[in-house]
């Protein structure tokens, strides 16, 4: 058998060949600092950057200082066992604490592949992912360089990132939940910019996949150029009220039964042009997740919290057998 195995392996010579990259964290931070505007820097910038345990440990921090920024570095000592434990952009509550504490102008929060961004202002406020994408959208539309029609993101960026966008005559196409369905439609529509409102940027004059920092340098960018404190500039638009909510259940898909889907569509009249409901079944677990945002915000919890208990007792009822 081993002999077997053996004699469909390719041989060594086939395997193409490894080599080391030498000062790969140098070149790293030379690339990432070319996408920054040539004659700008960051001199006089406090910025607190957490690095969430991660890639971008050594990278990040240094980049920004060589910008001429003055780095306070959070989460830039891993173990191996660390990495987004209480920091980072999943759980960005330290990046505004210690942003207030130190009285910095800014935050900058990656996760622990250095391929997500949030930041925060000099209030502590948390600068999310649609925000992001409507200041690099208007940035680089101004400049002459955004390609397409607009931008990529997904179904769960907010209406308000959607209507700002059609304001400057620019589309938002929106796809499934998840980077690679974002990087799939900007391939098909030529687009440039794209991203999630959990802070995946994807900037494909720069990368075929996400890299935080160089988005965070976008951002930075816009700031200094408008020579406004982070809470002013990086306001782009103003959310529409928007809610979420995860409900469990057991056996069949609730969404399958007759009054679920009935109850659904009568929630989606209710909002007209003035609002959007989600609703979608979690491809990993049992979940059905429901989304729903506008500019009525009782209307939104109302229709979230009705739906949510209506799917939980169709979702019970349907484990049980027999039962419609």
């Amino acid at each position: 058998m081993q002999g077997e195995i053996l004699s469909r392996l390719a041989a060594s010579a086939s395997l193409g060949r490894a080599s080391r990259l030498t000062d790969a964290a140098g070149r790293y931070i030379e690339g990432a600092k070319s996408t920054f505007p040539r004659g700008l820097r960051l001199d006089g910038l406090k910025i607190v950057l957490d690095c969430a345990h991660g890639a971008a440990y050594q990278v990040a921090p240094k980049a920004l200082w060589e910008l001429g920024a003055t780095v306070i570095p959070l989460g830039v000592s891993p173990d191996g066992t660390n990495i987004n434990a209480g920091c980072g952009s999943t759980e960005p509550a330290l990046l505004r604490a210690e942003v207030l504490r130190q009285g910095a102008d800014l935050g900058i929060a990656l996760d622990g592949d250095a391929d997500r961004l949030i930041m925060a202002d000099e209030q502590g406020q948390l600068v999310d992912g649609d925000q992001i994408l409507a200041l690099i959208a208007r940035s680089w539309r101004d400049a002459g360089r955004l390609r397409g029609d607009g931008i990529v993101a997904t179904v769960m960026s907010n209406l308000g990132l959607e209507r700002f966008l059609g304001d400057l005559g620019l589309a938002l196409h929106r796809t499934r939940v998840g980077d690679r369905y974002v990087v799939e439609r900007m391939r098909a529509g030529g687009n440039n910019v794209g991203g999630e409102q959990s802070g995946h940027m994807i900037l494909s004059d720069f990368a075929t996949t996400g890299d935080g920092l160089v988005a965070a340098l976008q951002i930075l960018a816009v700031i200094v150029q408008g020579d406004r404190p982070a809470s002013e500039v990086c306001r782009a638009f103003t959310p529409l009220p928007q809610r979420l909510k995860n409900v469990r259940f057991e056996g069949i898909s609730p969404l399958v039964q007759p009054g679920v889907r009935a109850a659904i569509h009568a929630a989606e009249k209710s909002f007209g042009q003035n609002g959007r409901l989600l609703i979608r079944e979690s491809g990993t677990e049992p979940l059905v997740r429901v989304m729903a945002e506008g500019e009525d915000l009782l209307l939104v919890e109302r229709v979230v919290d009705e739906l949510c208990g209506l799917i939980a007792e169709a979702g019970r009822a349907s484990s049980v057998p027999g039962a419609a």
